[in-house]
């Protein structure tokens, strides 16, 4: 693992104790201030912001982590210290220190990206998701959703975001994105202005678009994990056609889903572990009612049929029920545990436990959640690398939900007005 527990805890003394400026106390052999700039740069912005909320709960916290560090550098082997650090930092280690998947980084996209032209990208974004979840933490799987149909459908290029046109309907007006949410494409542009206001038009919606899904994933339970940056926006969309050929309904069975993700060479252990988003969100009636109506789908729970139908009365009722019936707004491994008990809600997750190709990857991520977490990380780098556009190809758009025109240069919203002389927008 990358970083240390030791590391962990000096760091929480470090921010325990706001302490800002370098001593002048020279540096012991082997310890560097710049040591996890490559293998973990967030390692501190994460652990700081952690910090920060269970100080806003209770300052008194910090007095204590002072302390187990005074008293585990003044006894050498002090291996209760380290048992006490390991309950404490255990699951931050984990967020904070992901080993960066194996997964190759294709040519135009980057970990430092932004490292000298945005460094606080990250930090922005998730201090802004941060406040809208603590409201609403169900935007978290809407904005999922948005990364994954933007990524399925000609590539992460952000062109699920875009508008309608005179040349037809966008990829929003597609029938597999009419549930998509309004809300989440709010969220990402806002974000937009606010990444721009602070670094000039530098960063992409698609960018912003992968980074709004890590953080969701991270910010609802589930793991964190370096990204590579450097994704351009599209000048087009997709049309109806290619949408429907590329997003697979949720009435598909598991051999449509394993030859439809074969094409963009996803395995799989790739298709069941991005199934896995569905841990988080909801599902509208119309998507499973065909399980229910007019005979009920032999191989659900007739418990869990019942309260369907109490939601769903008939087959064309508008309205939703979650997809996880057990932790609902957790990102976790329980989506598993519901299949092996029938309570999968759409015919394309549960589906996934009866075929015997998928059968065993299912009871392993529903018994390992680490195991799960793994491989979705991986999935997840993979599908965040479909097609994308890179160096001079596409744009950075000024508004994600419209290409530039040819006399936008330098227009901005109103939350980007009074940017900082010298912050000028850059193509």
């Amino acid at each position: 693992m990358a970083c240390a527990f030791r590391s962990i805890f000096s760091l929480l003394l470090v921010v325990s104790s706001l302490a800002v400026a370098k001593a002048a106390v020279p540096v012991v052999p082997g310890l560097s201030y710049t040591f996890y700039s490559k293998s973990c740069p967030s390692f501190p912005s994460i652990v700081r912001e952690h910090l920060s909320e269970v100080f806003g709960k209770d300052i008194t916290q910090a007095a204590g982590l002072l302390r187990m560090h005074f008293h585990d550098c003044f006894v050498q082997n002090l291996a209760f210290i380290l048992f006490l650090l390991l309950l404490i930092s255990n699951s931050l280690t984990v967020r904070v220190c992901e080993a960066k998947s194996s997964v190759p980084v294709v040519k135009g996209l980057s970990y430092q990206f932004y490292s000298s032209s945005c460094p606080k990208l990250e930090s922005i974004i998730r201090k802004e998701l941060n406040k809208i979840f603590k409201k609403d933490i169900t935007q978290a799987a809407g904005l999922l959703r948005v990364h994954f149909h933007d990524c399925f459908v000609q590539g992460c290029d952000a062109s699920v975001l875009l508008d309608g046109s005179a040349s037809g309907p966008g990829e929003q007006q597609a029938p597999p994105n009419l549930t998509l949410r309004k809300e989440a494409f709010k969220i990402i542009n806002d974000i937009r202005a606010l990444v721009h206001k602070q670094c000039g038009r530098v960063v992409s919606c698609a960018d912003i678009t992968a980074l709004a899904a890590r953080d969701s994933v991270h910010l609802s339970g589930g793991p964190y994990y370096e990204i590579p940056l450097g994704r351009r926006d599209s000048l087009n969309f997709a049309t109806t056609d290619v949408t429907l050929a590329n997003l697979p309904a949720p009435t598909s069975n598991t051999t449509t889903l394993l030859n439809s993700l074969a094409t963009k060479n996803f395995t799989p252990t790739d298709v069941v572990a991005l199934s896995g988003g569905h841990t988080i969100g909801i599902g509208h009636c119309t998507s499973f009612t065909n399980r229910l109506y007019p005979s009920q789908d032999s191989i659900m729970d007739k418990t869990f049929a019942n309260n369907l139908r109490q939601t769903c009365p008939t087959p064309t009722t508008n309205s939703t029920t979650v997809l996880d019936i057990r932790t609902p707004n957790k990102f976790d491994n329980k989506y598993y545990v519901n299949l092996m008990n029938r309570q999968g809600l759409f015919n394309s997750d549960q589906d996934l436990y009866t075929d015997s190709r998928t059968r065993g990857i299912v009871k392993s991520f529903a018994i390992n959640q680490s195991l799960f977490f793994e491989k979705f990380i991986d999935a997840m780098l993979k599908m965040g690398q479909l097609s994308v556009l890179t160096g001079n190809q596409g744009e950075i758009r000024a508004n994600c939900s419209a290409r530039n025109g040819k006399n936008d240069m330098g227009l901005w919203s109103v939350v980007e007005e009074g940017l900082p002389e010298g912050k000028l927008s850059q193509y």
